[in-house]
């Protein structure tokens, strides 16, 4: 049984704030959803980890899939996304999420965010497994960063968003299940600190850090799952991860996404012997769903006896490569790598998170009050494996749902400063070695837990999660600690569901149950006891 919180602590001794709205985490979905409540004229405080620009938005290449282009159709942005999402997407948030989409980027583009144009329209392109030109790009393949530069500015000069950095979100102050608020740890003083509101948003982003290789930043430990299941809200689809095909693979580099806008544009994966192989494994070739693409690379590297395979960009014309993928050719040519006629090498890493905390079409958990959006939420508009670049539509689109729906609370304001006391946890102890055993998890959940699983696998993994139960009886002082026991129980949490889904659905392959079941078109939800 896990705590409900990882500190001992009384709020009768500690600061506090009161605010109407808490939003936690800074990529799109935190930002936007802190916009659209303070539009509404609502206080707003937000909490992120680091700073402002640490988030997976940040580092988003590839762009923003919306209906804005000639000769396509919500319709068709709706089965693309049923077909990627292998049987297990929620068609009314699949709906949701296609027919409200273009309007929020609309809004976006009117916020600042600038997306690449020709002649004027929007520069439309084409990623794995759409049926159409629809992803909006900016800068290349810099998308992330271009829209968290324009939501972090408006956040920034917007007189009712207050915004706290180098502040970790230690647990949500919940009781008789309603969250009254969060308790807050400063970063720099390790300082605790009560922060009260009328409702609470999680937005922390996912969890790609608990696997050793990932695209994800080092803040993505699955912070915003790890609190609400403590606080005992649902979490669903934890056991669908979805690992990119193509991340650099260089000795002494560090994990470096190669954009799936790459293969969209016309690029080629060869094995090491420059065999192209993907339309042995799909009709769609290089645009296949991004699961099918993973287990292909892993196979091909398994015949050849290698731990890469490579991206073949020479056929394409150089001008369109470099200007086209600017940052791509700059990180690689860093590293003697010419885009343009070099073969790229490549190899699965953890990308993104398609389970998380279960909420409904407004982001409402099963905690009165809380709410969720973006990666750390999950409502089954992804299904088993995300389309590509629906990602940060879903974080805007959600986000904006939520404070539709909390209107009445967030006019009512925070709804009473209840006392909270915890006291069950052994003072803190210095001589737990948390980086150890944040890279010792990070092995096991490559070697046991990832793009391949097995039920021995699976349950060598819940053994050391056993054995590491120990660490949880301690107190946490300080941020790394934090992270530690969180990764340590979304982990759990992960390979618990694979376990349990004795079949390969999407973002989930089981060796020893290779097929999908139609016993299984159902979601796996999780509450801690």
């Amino acid at each position: 049984m896990h705590n409900p919180y990882i500190v001992n602590f009384d709020t009768r001794q500690l600061p506090h704030d009161t605010s109407q709205l808490i939003v936690i985490g800074s990529g799109i979905a935190g930002l936007y959803t802190a916009y659209c409540a303070s539009k509404k004229g609502y206080r707003v405080l937000l909490l992120t980890k680091h700073t402002m620009v640490d988030s997976n938005t940040d580092k988003a290449q590839g762009g923003i899939a919306a209906v804005l282009g000639d000769n396509d159709s919500p319709e068709l942005h709706y089965q693309d996304t049923l077909l990627a999402g292998a049987g297990l997407c929620d068609r009314d948030a699949v709906r949701i999420l296609v027919n409200e989409g273009p309007q929020r980027v609309k809004e976006l583009i009117e916020l600042g965010a600038r997306f690449d144009r020709v002649n004027g329209r929007l520069a439309l392109t084409r990623e794995g497994a759409h049926s159409r030109r629809r992803i909006l790009h900016a800068h290349g393949d810099a998308t992330g960063a271009e829209i968290q530069r324009a939501l972090t500015h408006v956040v920034r000069n917007d007189p009712h968003i207050t915004v706290l950095e180098n502040h970790t979100a230690v647990d949500l102050l919940v009781r008789e299940n309603t969250c009254y608020g969060v308790l807050g740890m400063s970063n720099e003083s390790k300082q605790l600190v009560a922060f009260y509101g009328a409702a609470v948003v999680l937005a922390t982003g996912g969890l790609g850090q608990i696997y050793k290789h990932s695209t994800n930043p080092a803040v993505a430990t699955g912070d915003g799952i790890a609190l609400a299941y403590r606080a005992g809200a649902e979490v669903m689809d934890m056991e669908f991860i979805q690992f990119h095909p193509t991340v650099l693979s260089l000795p002494g580099a560090p994990p470096f996404l190669i954009s799936e806008a790459v293969r969209g544009e016309g690029a080629y994966l060869r094995n090491r012997y420059g065999d192209r192989f993907m339309p042995r494994y799909h009709s769609l070739g290089e645009l296949a769903p991004r699961d099918v693409v993973v287990r292909a690379i892993l196979s091909e590297m398994a015949s050849t006896a290698s731990e890469k395979v490579f991206l073949d960009l020479s056929h394409l014309p150089s001008d369109l490569v470099r200007e086209r993928f600017p940052n791509i050719s700059r990180t690689c040519a860093g590293y003697g790598l010419d885009i343009t006629r070099d073969p790229i090498p490549v190899a699965p890493a953890a990308h993104y998170m398609m389970g998380g905390i279960k909420t409904n079409y407004y982001g409402q958990t099963s905690v009165c009050r809380l709410y969720a959006c973006g990666e750390t939420a999950c409502l089954g508009v992804h299904g088993a494996n995300r389309l590509a670049s629906n990602s940060l539509l879903d974080g805007l689109v959600f986000g904006y749902r939520i404070v539709q729906c909390c209107r009445k609370e967030l006019a009512e304001g925070a709804h009473g400063r209840p006392e909270f006391v915890f006291d069950r946890l052994q003072p803190p102890d210095s001589t737990i070695n948390y980086q150890q055993i944040r890279q010792e998890l990070q092995t096991l959940m490559g070697q046991y837990v990832g793009p391949v699983r097995t039920e021995s696998g699976l349950q060598k993994a819940l053994d050391h999660f056993k054995q590491m139960d120990y660490v949880g009886r301690y107190a946490i002082d300080e941020e790394q600690a934090a992270e530690v026991l969180n990764m340590l129980l979304v982990g759990q949490l992960v390979a618990q569901a694979a376990l349990l889904r004795t079949e390969s659905r999407g973002g989930h392959y089981r060796q020893d149950y290779p097929q999908p079941q139609d016993i299984w078109r159902k979601h796996i939800i999780l509450r801690r006891c």
